[in-house]
């Protein structure tokens, strides 16, 4: 099994820090009508099937009815590329990037591991006896753009907007070749706030069953309204956790202190939680990763846990959320709560299901991170580079602990993930010439099998 081992987590904040003072911004936004609806009509045939009825011909549809002058307009009114235009834009970029090959391999490998995500827990294998999602039935597309905003998603209800029925997630362009802890977060955007926006009522339901716990176990309104008030955030760490497994906690804690010290100069999870912040602060994401990793179903989740919670302990100040202070004790209290309401509370939206059940990290799982952390090392030959029962989040959480580890430098591990994963792209039905809306509902159930492994 993969034990906790994070003597090189310094460099690899320092990899994080590094990608994240790259200036590189990525193509330019199209700005120019006619030559955008060009670009476009040469991209038809780069996306499969699902993706040219889903995406393509309604954002083109989009532009037919928006027109030149619309277009100029929309550009107009939100100049800085926040809401509409910025939306717009990266729909276009997101399109055009695939088209035309920009950082084709990491683009691919960047796809790949948001398509694995989102089947995670909407393929019919994973998802069964809870009904389709209400909104989006096929995984998010991918672009690289807008460093200044770190990873984020547009969810499938914004898109909607403009006729496209799935959402978008970038990555800063720095991080196609370094920053390999920001691959982490990928769970956080894509099984995370992505999903939760899929199922009508699911995220309201979950604000109200944090509440209520909270209020109910620890008496305490104020505690109870921030962590409710924060739950898209709240509730994608915790997604992203049951998706990758114990690398995105380490990831997490070593993703916010590489970005700190590029932002602060201070290497070390903050702990303030303004007010106005939509996330929780820092801190509570180290504790909260920490008592979700403990609710895997593998063998040393406990030890995993537990050096989670000592790595985030390294940065315990003294915890402020507003004006309120908060004590060590009282913060990993409701740490915990909060994750076992989100992983295991049975909801209406999920048909009485818990999100817990849909998707968790197992023994096989880690038996799988540790043959690719062997592949990447050298250490042990796995045929053609694919390990029985892998998926794109294993070879993540496979590449985090190995650098995290010291097993090899980030750089290195890095080049071997993404081969890797262009590599499963390349073979995924959902890119092929078929209608698949995930790659799990391609399972056979089989009457009986030859081993018990």
């Amino acid at each position: 099994m993969n034990h906790p081992d994070f003597r090189h987590l310094l460099a690899c904040m320092e990899d994080v820090t590094l990608a994240a003072l790259d200036e590189n911004t990525g193509p330019p936004d199209p700005t120019e009508y006619q030559s955008l609806y060009g670009r476009l009509q040469d991209a038809a045939e780069t996306l499969p099937p699902l993706y040219r009825e889903h995406v393509y011909n309604p954002f083109l549809q989009t532009m037919d009815k928006l027109s030149e002058s619309g277009f100029a307009e929309m550009l107009r009114r939100d100049p800085h590329k926040e809401r509409e235009a910025g939306l717009f834009c990266d729909i276009a970029q997101a399109i055009l990037q695939n088209s035309e090959a920009y950082e084709r391999d990491a683009t691919d490998a960047f796809q790949e591991v948001v398509s694995d995500l989102y089947d995670g827990f909407l393929s019919e294998e994973d998802r069964k006896g809870i009904k389709p999602p209400d909104v989006s039935l096929i995984a998010p597309l991918v672009k690289w753009g807008r460093p200044q905003f770190g990873p984020y998603t547009w969810t499938a209800e914004a898109t909607a907007h403009f006729g496209i029925k799935t959402g978008i997630v970038n990555l800063p362009p720095a991080n196609s070749r370094l920053g390999l802890l920001a691959w982490s977060a990928l769970g956080h955007e894509t099984a995370g706030h992505d999903i939760l926006h899929a199922d009508t009522g699911l995220l309201g339901e979950l604000q109200q069953t944090v509440f209520d716990a909270l209020a109910d176990e620890m008496h305490n309104r104020t505690l109870a309204d921030y962590w409710s008030l924060r739950i898209d955030e709240t509730a994608s760490d915790v997604l992203g956790i049951l998706n990758t497994g114990p690398a995105a906690g380490i990831g997490l804690i070593g993703y916010f202190r590489g970005l700190n010290k590029a932002y602060t100069g201070q290497a070390t999870l903050r702990n303030a939680g303004p007010q106005n912040d939509p996330h929780p602060a820092d801190i509570l994401r180290g504790y909260l990763a920490a008592e979700t990793v403990r609710m895997l179903h593998f063998d040393n989740a406990k030890e995993w846990a537990d050096a989670l919670v000592e790595e985030t302990d390294r940065d315990l100040k003294g915890i402020t959320l507003g004006r309120a202070v908060l004590d060590a004790d009282t913060a990993k209290k409701s740490g915990a709560i909060v994750a076992r309401t989100i992983a295991e509370a049975r909801l209406l939206s999920l048909e009485g299901h818990a999100l817990g059940q849909i998707q968790n990290w197992h023994n096989d799982d880690e038996r799988i991170v540790q043959e690719i952390r062997s592949h990447f090392s050298g250490s042990q030959v796995v045929h053609d580079g694919i390990v029985s029962g892998m998926y794109a989040a294993h070879v993540v959480a496979a590449a985090v602990t190995s650098a995290v580890a010291g097993e090899l430098e980030a750089p290195t591990v890095f080049a071997g993930m993404t081969t890797l994963l262009k590599s499963m792209h390349d073979a995924n039905p959902s890119w092929g010439p078929l209608y698949v809306r995930h790659r799990g509902d391609l399972t056979p159930h089989r009457i009986y099998s030859r081993s018990a492994s």
